[in-house]
């Protein structure tokens, strides 16, 4: 899924202040804060000598630097330009060509129509009239111009006082060009975009797929909603494909225009111009009577506190304040899909580097003599029994670093920030950490939707995140036209892979021939993705499962059950969390079904047995984690890996008085790969961030629960999933998931 590029203007109420490595310049802008980051650089906000507000992006030289990047940052900068219109933020200014390419847009300090409509609710009628009737023009123009936006969305919608703007074209293309992306490659945002982008039909794609979105747009602006849904992304593409839009509560005058825009087939929607001569009320009366007054007094309060910006002194010694400046190369790091700016005195220097890489006046940083590991970790929310399992795991690690290198040039400490497993929280929790100049590396996070929303922290400030229990794919998978993770390390499979695992595990079991597979969305990403691979899974065994949806806290399994049982199935595979895996074992025991049964990640754990009682008695499940206390107790492992479970497990009961809870001993494995290398690396020169990642990453380490190998993505190689069986109530370890599906080794179709 193609994201559109960085560079639009943000909320001024999150505008951050300049790190000192950044610029006080570029060409004729003044910048005074930080606007965001993104994967092509970062965003800010600059002002003119004449008081004009602008948008200043500015990409990293380490992007430049690649042939592809350039000439598409420069296609964008083209595109931009050839659109006139009042509805379509302009470019101001452009140098595709300096050595970190920069684009200023003008600034709208209004909300995104997302933003709005999140605040305050839908729009009524007259507002998205005028609103559709704006954009219309803004697309006519953009039609005009020979281009296709192709990601027209609520976020790339300006409210402004005097109407709509238009932004981001940083997808556009030249109607019928074909050549920068994948033939088979969905462009553009699911929700909005049309049939034909949703499967990729590249050729049929034109000013027809704008008009489908701007019908998506005014249906979102008028209920609050998007037409065709929320939740995973390949329910959305086949809905869009598929389904009619729910336009309940799209007012009446405007419901026939909306059905038009949302046809499937392109050329049954009415163009762009003809749109707007349909919304004959389509520019406000008077500066800001369009919009309702909350949304104005947003508008207003941004406006003012633009206007109330000071002037700053210059970021750079010897930067005079007018004159143009591009920013220092050692103020950058390409850093995964969010572009991170490394803070000077926030401890980003050069990895085993003496001296600075810029210019080469100032002097080498002095070495630090304590460095930190962060845990970033649900402590004591839904998920702090493996939270609380991460962080012992760290802590017996930084304890055993300091007790066997007393005479390292630097003492580890563990700082620990609890992000209560909420994702409204967990930037600010990571902050804690990565604004720390003394955190080299955290361990974390403890699930996906928190590590997804402090993901930003740690691009922005190139600390190294290593995870044993986020499995959600795009925290390390990036897209192919954007740069690539150099951010997160995760030692476990991703979830896609994990359901994969997950599959072949039952091709174990000669006698399956028809799996009935359910998806239950309460956790819909972590559900959908472990569907797709159980998919590609069976697919490779030449199996046809049977697979069933359910909504999100559908309670009765019964019935669910007994549906897939009359279809045929002769084993379950429930795709879901622990609480409805709960209720399907329940169901199953009731109805007495006795083929085997297998679930995933999210429902391993000591409360699945504990919730389930007998019901969980049979069921294999599959994790990324291995029981220490069986690993130790394994015949077939090699001494000396025995001796270093077995040397973690004494450790472990030492210090806490118990056998290790799952996840703690890859955790302590993970952070130990981390203070191995520092270890190593201290006598070489100062310990720093940058350069740390691929240095990990290309480690070969071996620890107490097994070897840890990464690839160029920094996904784990190899399997890294381990199958269970529920015997008495407890876990049983039966060894690694195959690498391959049984049924096709054994030639069985």
């Amino acid at each position: 899924m193609a994201q559109p590029a960085p560079g639009t203007p943000h909320d001024p109420g999150a505008l951050q202040p300049l790190l000192p490595s950044d610029p006080s310049a570029i060409a004729g802008y003044r910048l005074l804060g930080r606007l965001g980051a993104g994967g092509m650089g970062v965003v800010y906000l600059g002002r003119t000598g004449t008081g004009e507000l602008a948008a200043v992006k500015v990409t990293h030289a380490e992007q430049a630097d690649q042939a592809d990047f350039r000439a598409r940052f420069r296609r964008e900068v083209e595109l931009a330009r050839r659109v006139a219109s009042p509805w379509a933020v302009p470019v101001t200014g452009a140098d595709p060509d300096a050595p970190e390419p920069w684009m200023a847009t003008a600034f709208v300090p209004g909300p995104s129509l997302g933003e709005a409509v999140r605040e305050h609710g839908p729009l009524p009628e007259r507002s998205v009239r005028i609103l559709g009737g704006a954009v219309a023009r803004a697309l006519a123009a953009v039609h005009a111009a020979g281009l296709v936006h192709r990601d027209v969305k609520p976020g790339n919608i300006l409210l402004a006082a005097d109407g709509p703007r238009l932004i981001d074209f940083g997808i556009a293309r030249v109607t019928g060009e074909t050549g920068l992306t994948s033939a088979d490659m969905v462009v553009g945002t699911p929700g909005f975009l049309a049939p034909e982008q949703a499967e990729a039909r590249a050729a049929e794609i034109g000013p027809a797929a704008d008009v489908f979105a701007l019908g998506c747009l005014l249906a979102f602006a008028a209920t609050g909603r998007p037409p065709f849904g929320t939740g995973a992304l390949d329910a959305l593409l086949y809905r869009t494909v598929h389904d009619e839009p729910d336009l309940a509560g799209v007012p009446e005058p405007l419901l026939d225009l909306v059905r038009e825009c949302l046809a499937k087939e392109p050329a049954a929607r009415p163009t762009a111009e003809e749109i707007v001569g349909r919304l004959t009320e389509d520019t406000p009366g008077a500066p800001a009577d369009w919009l309702p007054a909350p949304v104005v007094a947003t508008i207003a309060a941004r406006s003012a506190a633009m206007l109330a910006l000071p002037d700053i002194d210059p970021t750079a010694p010897g930067t005079a304040p007018d004159a143009p400046a591009k920013p220092s190369r050692r103020g950058f790091l390409l850093a995964g899909a969010g572009a991170a700016v490394l803070a000077a005195g926030g401890g980003a220097y050069a990895l085993l580097n003496r001296r600075d890489d810029g210019d080469g006046k100032h002097p080498a940083p002095a070495a630090r003599k304590t460095w930190a590991i962060g845990v970033l970790a649900d402590l004591s929310g839904p998920a702090q029994e493996i939270g609380r399992a991460q962080e012992r795991g760290a802590r017996l690690a930084v304890e055993k670093f300091n007790a066997v290198h007393k005479g390292s040039p630097f003492t580890l400490e563990l700082k620990v920030s609890d992000d209560r497993g909420d994702r409204t929280g967990a930037l600010a929790a990571a902050r804690r950490l990565t604004t720390d100049p003394s955190v080299i590396a955290v361990l974390g996070p403890t699930s996906d939707d928190t590590g997804i929303a402090a993901l930003p922290a740690f691009e922005e400030a190139g600390v190294p995140l290593l995870t044993t229990s986020a499995g959600y794919n795009l925290l390390t998978l990036r897209d192919v036209a954007g740069p690539p993770n150099t951010t997160v390390l995760r030692a476990i499979p991703n979830h896609i892979m994990a359901g994969t695992f997950l599959a072949w595990s039952a091709t174990l079991l000669p006698q399956i021939r028809r799996p009935g597979v359910l998806e239950e969305r309460t956790d819909d990403q972590y559900s959908w993705q472990y569907t797709g691979g159980v998919r590609f899974g069976f697919k490779q065994a030449g199996i046809k499962p049977h697979f069933r949806v359910v909504p999100a806290r559908a309670t009765d399994y019964r019935r669910i059950i007994g549906e897939m049982i009359d279809a045929g199935i002769d084993a379950y595979i429930h795709n879901g969390v622990r609480s409805t895996a709960v209720l399907a074992a329940r169901a199953l025991t009731e109805l007495g079904f006795t083929g085997p049964r297998f679930t995933g990640q999210h429902v391993f754990g000591n409360r699945f047995l504990k919730e389930a009682g007998s019901a969980a008695e049979g069921w294999f499940v599959c994790a990324p984690v291995i029981d220490p206390v069986q690993r130790a107790a394994d015949p077939k492992q090699k001494p000396a890996d025995r001796k270093l479970t077995q040397d973690f497990l004494d450790a472990h009961r030492k210090r806490y008085g118990t056998a290790p809870a799952f996840y703690t001993g890859e955790s302590f494995d993970v952070v130990e790969l981390v203070t191995t290398w520092l270890a190593t690396s201290a006598a070489r020169g100062p310990l720093t961030r940058k350069g740390l990642w691929d240095a990990l990453r290309k480690q070969k380490y071996t620890g107490a629960m097994g070897g840890y190998e990464f690839n160029e993505r920094g996904d784990l190689r190899g399997v890294g999933t381990f199958l269970y069986g529920v015997q008495k109530g407890a876990y049983k370890l039966l060894g690694s998931a195959p690498p391959e599906p049984a049924n096709k080794k054994s030639g069985k179709s």
